[in-house]
């Protein structure tokens, strides 16, 4: 899959995203930024916010995040759901997606971690 970055493009997602949603959206883009500095940001792996850096499988690509009502969502890359699982288990979760109620607070010094341990991740699998 060819990479492509527009600008706008996750501004337009979280526009696009109901009004009580977009600061919990805002917010999450910020943590992610925040641990994954340079990291290319982009909506065309799964028509969602995504970043990535190049040269690892996958396409680079290490986080997502997503609006589905009543859910702001983070996607990480599969063990770190289950490797923080204590954690976690006050949240609605799958393999690779955890669920946070968008009309709460959403703790991003948990979100950052995750980021963190996805980044880690992809990573040690190119080694």
């Amino acid at each position: 899959m060819s990479t492509k970055t527009v600008t706008g493009e996750v501004d337009e997602y979280i526009a696009r995203c109901p009004q009580e949603a977009q600061t919990n959206l805002a917010k999450m883009r910020a943590a992610i930024q925040a641990v994954a500095p340079g990291a290319m940001e982009r909506t065309d792996y799964f028509e969602m916010p995504g970043y990535s850096y190049p040269g690892f499988d996958y396409d680079g690509m290490f986080v997502w995040f997503s609006f589905t009502r009543p859910y702001i969502r983070l996607h990480v890359r599969p063990p770190v759901i289950q490797e923080h699982s204590k954690e976690l288990s006050g949240y609605l979760t799958t393999k690779a997606i955890v669920s946070f109620p968008m009309d709460t607070r959403i703790p991003l010094t948990l979100v950052k971690r995750l980021v963190k341990a996805s980044l880690k991740t992809m990573r040690d699998k190119k080694r």
